[in-house]
């Protein structure tokens, strides 16, 4: 669970892993006797420090389930801004094997970008399953723009969590049979409103997050 000053304990390991875009490192959250592997990449404005992301590896290892949180290399390195779509896959691809040598089957997932580099690799790199924490289905307001293509061509179960004001896409706005979760309230990064929101609103909004992804993973 989240610690009292917002942050998840203490990743167990740190790993640093080379791949074509540079060094990219491997938090990992692990369980005692795990039966899944949750890999989870961060999105392009921000790192493995995102509320979800943190909620997650907290919450999940106690239920079985050891999470690595990705740090692309990009932001390794300290860089602001993230690079072409096809060398986030390169770095996701670099670090598959490391997660895979665990043993039990890999999850793969993300928030945002990583979500979108989960969908595009899960096909070729053995995927267990798919989980798209706020999918960018299209740039806030371009609905047009969709990227529904790539969370269909994922090719395995998928489980999309999304905030219910997200710009880059509504719960509503998913094609037709997409298993998706919603977050009340929430935006791209699951912040609930503070104007009116009753006292844990934010934490009520992390545990449907946590509570509802232990749940989808326990039918794996």
């Amino acid at each position: 669970m989240i610690d009292d000053d917002g942050t998840a304990p203490t990743a167990s390991a740190a790993e640093t892993v080379d791949t074509p875009a540079g060094p990219a490192r491997v938090l990992w959250h692990r369980a005692e006797r795990p039966r899944l592997v949750l890999a989870l990449g961060h999105g392009a404005g921000g790192g493995v420090e995102a509320r979800d992301l943190r909620a997650l590896a907290g919450a999940l290892p106690g239920h079985g389930i050891s999470v690595a949180l990705v740090e692309q290399p990009w932001r390794v390195a300290g860089k602001k801004v993230a690079p072409a779509p096809g060398t986030l896959d390169a770095g996701w691809r670099a670090v598959w094997p490391v997660l895979a040598r665990e043993g039990p089957p890999v999850v793969s997932g993300g928030r945002s970008a990583g979500a979108r580099v989960a969908c595009r690799t899960a096909g070729e790199l053995g995927a267990h399953a798919v989980l798209a924490l706020a999918f960018p289905l299209h740039p806030p307001g371009r609905p047009e723009r969709s990227r529904a293509d790539e969370l269909l061509g994922a090719g395995v179960r998928t489980l999309v969590v999304q905030g219910g004001r997200d710009p880059f896409g509504r719960p509503d706005e998913f094609p037709e049979g997409t298993e998706v979760v919603e977050v009340p309230g929430g935006d791209h990064g699951f912040a609930v409103p503070k104007r009116g929101a009753g006292p844990g609103a934010q934490e009520a909004a992390l545990a449907v997050i946590t509570g509802s992804v232990r749940k989808w993973l326990e039918r794996e």
